[in-house]
């Protein structure tokens, strides 16, 4: 098969079909699940509840554009591939400057070292999850290859997105930066490449058998005709290394009329910076900024990109948002901003982050959650043509007993298979496991004379662990509740085995009321991470108490089964290490019985919580 050459471009494998044809972007479009609201206002969510949200609250995207409408900016968790297509019914052609900083193949864009306690002598390094890994393996298994690949259906998802006048900026290093030009020029037009910005620094380095590599390359593309560019902008402007007026007379071209001038005005106003940026000190050595986080930039950097390039009431996203740098610019600099990473780390410190900044706006946490679950189950199993569900679930179940080690049992109501003695119950994809549920299967379970079930789940009603445990143990059942892994969606990571199914954590929590009248206090008494193994045997004995595992608390005083909406929250940071396990007193409005929500993240970015009813009279 021949085919005629009529451009030039960059080829990689997979590119094109067998067939000759350019390779579509799959579009999928699945619904969000608003996880977490941060600093809304109790009148806020009063008006919330007349929609009857449920625990699983779908972002509906009628928040409107402007914080006077009620638009409240979004931190994603989950793969950019499918956040960027399933914000394509809302965004497309909305945004009005993407920022990303894609991997550069380092190997170790999703590991971190985490402090433990209140102090910062000990630390943990933990690896990339398995999901992170494969996201990882995806991007480099075939080289170049395939990161091109895995870029090119971003690049393309993220040119839908871009307003009329909306602006990219790619930025790369040396390893991959020609070849990203190609594919940009392939995607956005050669003619749409407005700059080549080179953020030049430096530093120490051992390199002495070439010159150190000390610049990374940042691309410039619009998405058109009518770009918005402020060159007036502070942040995109340099001061003169002399006065203009000081400079003018020691060149001897300063002359009578040149009194007329604003030379003040002029010294104070700068000049517009060229495209190559020396001035913005890595981050590594700004303390005030620095988070240790691997891939973390400057906000200097961010700010010049921000201001000169979104108008003021404009809308930045991040795909690759990592420690949060671009959401946190954008917050500063009053601009409206979407920010996703696949990361839990990279989410929980961009939270963090973002609670640390004055007068943050209200912001949501979301995800794909059990939509992502459904859409890996029909493209996994088929799909149910004639709506019973059978032949789905079946496989389904069969495929879960077979990661956790278990056999397929036949005949039974509630309990799917056996590992060695004890019976297993496998949850449902789209939906949580609920206390009902596990009182079927001990029921089940006293029946047949069991002595052991283990309930496997993705998600789970709030505050089912201890009650539900503790009736089991009555009736003489040992009652294990283990986490479905997200890495059960993924066919490399099963086919290493790298699966594990882990325990639930434990916490503990007691709300406790004090002298004034209707006024009560959170506090935290213990809590147990689901996976110690994590945690080096060496690091592990250092450890003096329960609470060093936790890195963040907080406290939803009247949770109505709706989203998580933050009414207290304490949590370390890399300069203050203290961390409070008693929360402010809340004082209720009238007597009554409230459900209080209590939400923990462990050091790992691991979130667990536990709803405690309190009557308040």
């Amino acid at each position: 098969m021949s085919f005629e050459i009529t451009r030039t471009e960059l080829v990689w494998p997979g590119k094109y079909d067998e067939d000759g044809k350019r390779r579509e972007v799959e579009r999928v479009s699945l619904p969000f699940q608003v996880i977490e609201r941060v600093n809304e206002s109790r009148a806020t969510r009063e008006a919330e509840k007349t929609r009857n949200p449920s625990l699983f609250d779908i972002w509906q995207g009628d928040s409107g554009e402007t914080f006077e409408d009620g638009w409240r900016n979004k931190l994603i968790w989950g793969d950019n591939k499918l956040v960027m297509s399933s914000l394509l019914d809302q965004f497309a052609g909305k945004i009005d400057l993407i920022y990303i900083d894609p991997p550069f193949a380092t190997g170790s864009d999703f590991s971190f070292s985490a402090p433990i306690g209140e102090t910062d002598q000990v630390s943990v390094f933990k690896e990339q999850s398995l999901i992170e890994e494969k996201a990882y393996r995806d991007t480099w298994a075939r080289g170049r290859d395939s990161y091109l690949d895995m870029l090119s259906d971003r690049l393309v998802l993220m040119r839908d997105l871009l307003s009329p006048g909306g602006t990219l900026y790619v930025h790369l290093d040396y390893r991959v930066d020609s070849h990203v030009r190609l594919l940009l020029d392939d995607i956005f037009g050669d003619k749409n490449l407005r700059n080549s910005i080179a953020w030049c620094y430096t530093g120490p380095s051992r390199v002495n058998r070439d010159f150190p590599d000390k610049h990374d390359t940042i691309w410039r593309y619009v998405r058109g005709e009518g770009h918005y560019f402020d060159p007036d902008a502070p942040e995109a402007r340099l001061g003169y290394a002399k006065s203009l007026k000081a400079a003018s007379k020691a060149t001897g071209i300063y002359s009578a009329r040149d009194e007329d001038l604003d030379y003040d005005e002029y010294d104070a106003r700068g000049k517009l910076a060229e495209d190559w940026w020396s001035d913005v000190t890595p981050v590594g050595r700004i303390q005030t900024e620095d988070l240790k986080y691997p891939t973390q930039k400057p906000e200097k950097l961010l700010a010049r990109i921000i201001a000169s390039s979104c108008r003021p009431d404009g809308l930045v996203a991040d795909f690759f948002g990592g420690s949060g740098t671009t959401a946190a610019v954008a917050e500063k600099l009053g601009r409206r901003w979407i920010s996703s990473d696949l990361g839990r780390f990279a989410v929980h410190t961009t939270r963090k982050r973002l609670l640390g900044i004055e007068g943050c706006k209200p912001f949501e946490v979301l995800n794909l959650g059990k939509y992502e679950r459904k859409y890996w189950a029909v493209v996994t199993f088929g799909e149910d043509l004639d709506n019973d569900g059978l032949v789905s679930l079946y496989e389904y179940v069969a495929f879960v007993l077979k990661l956790y080690g278990a056999q397929p049992a036949t005949g039974l109501q509630h309990l799917h298979g056996r590992k060695g003695s004890a019976f297993i119950h496998v949850g449902a994809v789209d939906s949580p496991v609920t206390i009902d549920e596990i009182v079927a299967c001990v029921d089940e379970s006293v029946a047949l004379k069991a002595k052991e079930v283990h309930v496997l789940g993705w998600e789970w009603e709030m505050g089912l662990h201890d009650p539900i445990t503790d009736e089991a143990k009555k009736r003489g059942v040992k009652l294990v509740l283990r986490q479905i892994p997200r890495e059960v969606m993924e066919a490399q990571a099963v086919d290493k085995g790298d699966v594990e199914f882990f325990e639930l954590a434990y916490l503990d929590v007691e709300i406790v009321p004090t002298k004034k009248k209707y006024e009560v206090v959170a506090k935290l008494k213990n809590f147990v991470i689901p996976n110690p193994e994590l945690v080096p045997d060496d690091v592990r004995s250092k450890i003096r108490k329960w609470s060093d595992y936790v890195d963040y608390w907080a406290v939803d005083w009247n949770f109505s089964d709706d989203t998580f909406m933050q009414g207290w929250v304490t949590y370390r940071t890399r300069k203050d290490r203290t961390l409070d396990l008693a929360s402010d007193p809340h004082a209720y409005d009238a007597p009554g019985t409230y459900n209080v929500m209590v939400k923990v993240i462990d050091i790992f970015g691991n979130d667990t919580s536990k709803i405690i009813p309190v009557k308040v009279d």
